[in-house]
């Protein structure tokens, strides 16, 4: 400790020879260390990579034409035809190749080994399609369609009316009383990606902020530093330095992941994804300032890096039912934990995904959750501060609140 004099009288210079304030000095850092940090770098390209194989994936299965061949016996090859000329109408990413066989005997052949995918022929009460042993959902969606216009044809011919004739008034619309079920669905799944992202971010980043504390704690680095700058300076730039580093993260995920929904079958969604994404990103940075400045507490109660588990038990309590709650919770109890921070943080986007969220409810929401950011942000800035110098072992909340200044 005989070289803490010299240091602290050599940091404070420096500091005062800065024209920029101490705590976007330590953000810098922070942001700097991170960046060029292998680790950080190699973990964000893995899971942008996860993201557009995800999303590349979709994007190829939905643009990928089912070959199908379809074998025929003589007394089936004309609606063989007809399903070649038309099935295009009903799904044109299925084609159709016919293969004419004899009999019975020779389609089940081909069925058996492998060079056709089914075989349609006449029954007594209408058309079957066999395969070997499982059903290709498309190309019977696609026969069915086809077999059913074509026979409603040939009726239709026979009792001298036409087609449009006979199925005049058989028309079927569709309306939805609780909205679109694949809206919803698309809606269910980008839920579960904001929270878990939230998640994501919060526990990592926060385990980051928290080591880091404890690293300069232990070490008395941060005696030095306590002899340069404010304390509160010193959270203040680690808590933005690490929620600007998560907000990029994200920002990053957000972008790569509705640019690659645009390639999917998906794309139509985009638009309505991208207000709910915005509102996500603000409940995001409200929700983790709170969360990360806790962070930070937990890292100056402990002494050394085996006590941080204990110092962050409650912490990481939250943060899971933040996370079970943002998956589970539904009808009322959604609606009231939309209001409650920081657990707001996570379900409140989720209900704006689903709709029917009025104007204000989002901003009630949020400024609750900003408000109790700030209540946090002070009583951590406390803890922080009358707890960060004390060595000699675990220090609890009640010893840090009481302790002097």
């Amino acid at each position: 400790m005989s070289t803490a004099p010299h240091d602290q009288h050599e940091a404070r210079p420096a500091a005062a020879r800065s024209d920029e304030p101490a705590w976007l000095l330590v953000t810098k850092r922070e942001v700097v260390s991170r960046i060029t940090d292998k680790s950080f770098v190699i973990g964000t390209v893995l899971m942008v990579a996860m993201i557009v194989g995800v999303l590349g994936f979709t994007a190829w299965q939905d643009g990928r034409t089912n070959e199908v061949t379809l074998a025929v016996t003589p007394d089936a090859v004309a609606m063989g035809e007809a399903v070649v000329d038309l099935g295009p109408d009903v799904d044109e990413k299925v084609d159709v190749t016919l293969v004419d066989v004899d009999d019975a005997d020779a389609a089940e052949a081909l069925l058996t080994e492998g060079e056709a995918d089914a075989w349609l022929h006449p029954v007594d009460d209408g058309w079957e399609l066999t395969t070997e042993s499982s059903e290709d959902g498309s190309l019977t969606d696609v026969v069915t369609a086809v077999v059913r216009q074509q026979v409603l044809a040939d009726n239709a011919a026979g009792t001298g009316v036409t087609l449009d004739q006979l199925e005049a008034g058989s028309t079927v619309s569709t309306d939805f009383v609780r909205g679109d079920a694949e809206k919803a669905a698309v809606a269910e799944v980008v839920g579960f990606v904001f929270v878990f992202l939230f998640y994501f971010a919060a526990l990592v980043f926060g385990m980051q902020l928290a080591n880091s504390v404890i690293e300069e704690k232990q070490s008395r680095i941060v005696e030095i530093i306590a002899a340069a700058i404010p304390l509160r300076q010193l959270l203040a730039g680690k808590v933005l330095g690490n929620t600007a580093l998560a907000l990029i993260q994200v920002l990053v995920y957000a972008v790569v992941g509705l640019i690659g929904m645009s390639f999917t079958s998906y794309k139509s969604f985009v638009p309505d994804l991208s207000g709910p994404a915005a509102w996500f990103i603000a409940f995001f940075l409200a929700g983790f300032v709170a969360l990360a400045c806790l962070w930070a507490v937990a890292g100056s109660l402990a002494s050394r890096t085996e006590d941080l588990q204990a110092t962050s038990t409650p912490l990481t309590m939250l943060m899971l039912v933040m996370f079970f709650g943002g998956l589970s919770l539904e009808g009322r109890a959604q609606v009231i934990a939309s209001y409650v921070p920081p657990v707001s943080a996570v379900v409140m986007p989720k209900r704006i995904l689903a709709g029917g969220v009025e104007w204000w409810e989002p901003l009630l929401a949020l400024g609750l959750l900003a408000a109790f950011a700030a209540v946090t942000v002070w009583a951590g800035e406390r803890l922080y501060r009358r707890a960060l110098l004390q060595t000699g072992g675990r220090v609890t909340l009640r010893q840090a609140w009481s302790a002097a200044e």
